[in-house]
């Protein structure tokens, strides 16, 4: 909680931070990198850099922060710390760190705002800096404890590829050492770690699709993006006996066992964590009413297609619809073309769970909230940098 002194200064200069963050996390992180360019090394990620969601992320997280000690004082945006604290650990982000975020960030504040950052102003801001810090600390020291290692990252060696969908490859790998595994959970991910092009190394989460619960093995599926840097590497240049570095699994996109009726929406490769929790569900006998549903550019596109409807075959109380863009409707699928409609399919005690494109998400939140579904009971994952939940 902002103390009594900070509160009415937070308060005042809060719209004026929010309007000017946007410009001022692109001057910190031009200023972190200059000073610790080894941050790029299988930390940061320099295509978020570029392609500017990362500052976003940061910025909108900040923002949210602030405005929650403004309007609700004592209580905690939980689900954005979360989300952050979950990438943090997956990346292995370090509690000596935040010092050093902190110093520059607040240089890039002060080099933004000249003298209109009185000393007040500066004090205010460092406390609502420090009480988001120690409250991300907190939660990562959390999630590092319940790790059956102490490792950020441990070698793992690829045993599997199989080809899935238009230009998607599922990867099986299993432990390269004796380091302890932890059991992970359907909806997790894990970072993948790999030395680029250039020998600078790289990491991206990917969500584990297959054998979740499988203590020996770990299964991603990867999209190829010709034009990226990290999955064209990954794609095309890991073979059978290859050696990368996985994290711990991560990620609080884990279905509730509430036995309320569930709805998976999803597009395109974002079906992945619902592969996972589908064959998940399955191998656990569940009678709860799901309905799935799925859209994708067209049918032999859509990845893990094979491996969802197996696991949909086995839950006698699940259905599945899809709309695809182009091609021929296949039959047994309750098809359509076009874009995803959910409407029919909800119920105001459904818990959602959204996957995919972000103008996806979008669309299929307002239908949910348009049918009465709760805030609170729809749950999302983003592929990368969380600029929506800040938005």
């Amino acid at each position: 909680m902002l103390s009594p002194k900070s509160l009415p200064v937070i308060e005042a200069t809060l719209p004026i931070i929010a309007e000017r963050i946007s410009s001022i996390t692109p001057n910190f992180y031009n200023r972190l990198f200059a000073a610790h360019p080894e941050l790029l090394d299988g930390i940061f990620s320099r295509s978020n850099q570029k392609n500017g969601t990362q500052q976003q992320a940061l910025a909108g997280s900040i923002a949210v922060f602030a405005t929650y000690l403004v309007k609700q004082p004592g209580v905690a945006p939980e689900t954005m710390l979360a989300r952050v604290a979950h990438k943090h650990t997956s990346l292995g982000v370090a509690e000596e760190q935040y010092p050093i975020v902190y110093k520059h960030l607040f240089a890039a504040i002060a080099e933004d705002l000249g003298d209109a950052l009185t000393p007040e102003i500066a004090d205010a801001w460092t406390e609502v800096y420090w009480l988001m810090a120690h409250a991300l600390i907190k939660i990562e020291k959390g999630l590092y404890a319940q790790q059956a290692n102490a490792e950020i990252y441990t070698p793992w060696k690829l045993i599997e590829r199989t080809e899935t969908g238009v230009d998607s490859v599922i990867l099986s790998f299993e432990p390269a050492d004796s380091t302890p595994v932890t059991v992970a959970k359907p909806g997790q991910f894990i970072s993948v770690r790999m030395p680029m092009t250039d020998g600078l190394r790289q990491v991206r989460q990917y969500t584990l699709s297959n054998d979740v619960e499988h203590a020996r093995r770990r299964t991603i599926t990867v999209k190829l993006d010709a034009s990226g840097e990290f999955s064209p590497v990954i794609y095309n240049g890991l073979e059978i006996g290859g050696i990368v570095e996985l994290s711990n699994p991560y990620g609080d996109l884990v279905i509730d066992d509430d036995g309320s009726p569930l709805v998976i929406a999803t597009a395109g490769i974002g079906c992945t964590p619902s592969a996972a929790a589908l064959q998940t569900l399955a191998a656990h006998g569940s009678t709860r009413k799901i309905t799935v549903l799925h859209a994708d550019q067209e049918i032999n596109t859509w990845p893990l297609r094979e491996q969802m409807l197996e696991s949909i075959g086995k839950l006698p109380e699940a259905t599945i619809s899809t709309w695809f863009e182009r091609g021929e409707l296949p039959d047994g699928l309750n098809a359509r073309s076009g874009y995803m409609n959910l409407t029919e399919a909800l119920s105001a005690n459904s818990q959602v769970y959204l996957c995919g494109p972000l103008p996806f998400m979008n669309a299929v939140r307002n239908q949910a909230l348009e049918a009465g579904v709760p805030a609170e009971h729809i749950h999302y994952e983003v592929f990368g940098p969380d600029v929506w939940l800040a938005a």
